[in-house]
């Protein structure tokens, strides 16, 4: 069965489930994105993802501030039959889940009821998951809390950073919300209400909190540079330079267990080596203001010289 449909997604998750449905049987009739803002260093307008892809095949686009009274009048001029949603950054109001023939399906970056919200991935890597997956869900007014048509599985892989994980499952999620649409009746009428014991919530992150608290466990640190291997990228200070962590892994108990939390305790060939709450984190590749990400390994003298008897501060109380 053909379907009518229209799509709302933003960042470069939504691209392959919307590339996906292009190519396929069904009728993309509608794009909604997020309005056009300013990004980067010189802040300039930009298209996003879903936004470019759409346009690439002719695929009407519509960015309304809110949907609302618009949008669905759009959605029943062209006799939409579904609306598809995956990380669309915005509220969708019951009016507008109504008013498709089929409601509106979420494509979910988790195994739902854990981690419900706009950043399951990085909630995953920072709790040291060893699985997550995609679920495909009939949206309603709750958050994430709709009932559930489909749920497929991935093994997070050791050393598995954010960008990474994002791109595995929306690869998975485009085969997954093809595979509801190829049986859309079958799923709907199977749809299994959330489980009430397993809910976790992933809220929006900020900046902020990428910022490194050295004085978590090595574990843990180097959990959280892979979780915010991405945007925003994990950091610190030395002194009033804010530096990018981009690579660790956790090292050793302390060789002096003077040091403080942040305290670099040598810098070799093969990373600088931080104290933290319960031994050494190895930082293998970082990034100074204004330049590429370097490891370690490719300039060491220069890092030895600029980081030897250094302390790298931790989040202000």
């Amino acid at each position: 069965m053909s379907l009518r449909i229209a799509f709302a997604g933003t960042p470069d998750f939504a691209v392959p489930a919307l590339q996906s449905l292009i190519a396929s049987q069904h009728d993309v009739r509608l794009v909604f994105t997020q309005p056009d803002r300013p990004r980067g260093r010189g802040q300039r307008v930009q298209f996003s993802p879903v936004k470019t892809v759409a346009q690439d095949h002719g695929v009407p686009v519509h960015q309304p501030a809110v949907m609302g009274r618009d949008t669905i009048e759009l959605m029943r001029q062209e006799a939409i039959d579904v609306l598809v949603v995956a990380a669309y950054g915005q509220i969708v109001s019951q009016a507008v889940l109504d008013a498709p023939q089929y409601g509106c399906l979420n494509i979910h970056a988790s195994l739902l009821p854990r981690w419900r919200g706009a950043a399951p991935v990085v909630y995953a890597l920072l709790a040291g998951d060893d699985e997550t997956g995609v679920t495909i869900m009939q949206m309603e007014a709750g958050l994430d809390s709709g009932p559930i048509l489909y749920q497929q599985q991935l093994n997070i892989l050791p050393g598995m950073h954010q960008l990474a994980l994002l791109r595995a499952l929306a690869e998975l999620g485009a085969q997954s919300i093809d595979a509801v649409l190829a049986r859309l009746s079958h799923y709907q009428s199977r749809a299994r209400p959330q489980e009430a014991g397993g809910v976790l919530y992933a809220p929006k992150i900020n900046k902020k909190q990428a910022q490194v608290d050295w004085s978590g466990s090595a574990v843990s640190i180097e959990r959280h540079v892979r979780a915010f291997y991405g945007a925003p990228m994990a950091y610190t200070f030395h002194g009033d330079i804010r530096i990018r962590i981009v690579a660790v892994c956790a090292g050793q108990e302390k060789s002096n267990s003077n040091l403080p939390s942040g305290a670099v305790v040598a810098v070799t060939p093969g990373g600088v080596e931080v104290a933290c709450g319960d031994g050494v984190v190895l930082v293998t590749c970082l990034q100074m203001p204004g330049a590429k990400p370097q490891m370690v390994a490719d300039n060491h003298g220069y890092f030895e010289q600029l980081f030897t008897n250094a302390h790298f501060s931790a989040p202000a109380g």
